[in-house]
């Protein structure tokens, strides 16, 4: 009976470990290690365009709000995580987003931040890549494609212009700004 006692806790710790939150057919883990500290699942969405599908992202906080403004311009650890669901973006498809983000954020990023952050992205995407934007703020962005760390930029000022390209007042989706912001 100890045993099965046993067995049935471990059961129940390690499915705590693994706990996930389905957000537009990808599953997303409920809890993310950046930086320092563990973070919780905001919120998500489907970033869409033109009626197409492409792709999910995720983001994690320390403690959950409905504010963007908290999210632009809080100054701790923070991610963005994102799982391409479509063959539809490519590389020089997601550089002409970036750019328009870019060129509609809120905050502001140095040509020279957009340049590099670009060149992190060199290689061709395809479905189901995944990429991490994770901030630490003594180290700045850090930015993950299928595991590999591709660079980090440094800066406040850095993180402040690309997340609000998701969280600004003009954002790349108002449904994937309002649904990785739990409003969904």
């Amino acid at each position: 009976m100890k045993n099965l006692a046993c067995i049935l806790f471990l059961l129940i710790g390690f499915q705590s470990f693994s706990q996930t939150k389905t957000i537009s057919g990808v599953k997303f883990p409920t809890t993310a290690k950046i930086g320092k500290n563990n973070l919780v699942l905001n919120g998500g969405g489907l970033r869409e365009k033109y009626w197409m599908d492409l792709y999910v992202a995720a983001l994690y906080l320390e403690a959950k709000t409905t504010d963007a403004s908290k999210v632009i311009y809080g100054n701790q650890e923070m991610g963005i995580h994102i799982k391409i669901i479509s063959s539809s973006v490519t590389r020089e498809r997601f550089i002409e987003s970036v750019n328009e983000g870019f060129a509609n954020a809120s905050c502001k990023a140095s040509a020279d931040e957009k340049k590099k952050f670009i060149s992190f992205f060199s290689d061709p995407f395809k479905n189901g890549d995944i990429i991490h934007l994770d901030y630490t703020p003594e180290k700045g962005v850090k930015v993950t494609k299928n595991g590999v760390v591709k660079g980090t930029i440094p800066g406040y000022d850095f993180k402040k212009a690309l997340f609000s390209i998701w969280f600004g007042s003009k954002p790349a989706d108002e449904t994937l700004k309002k649904g990785m912001l739990g409003k969904g």
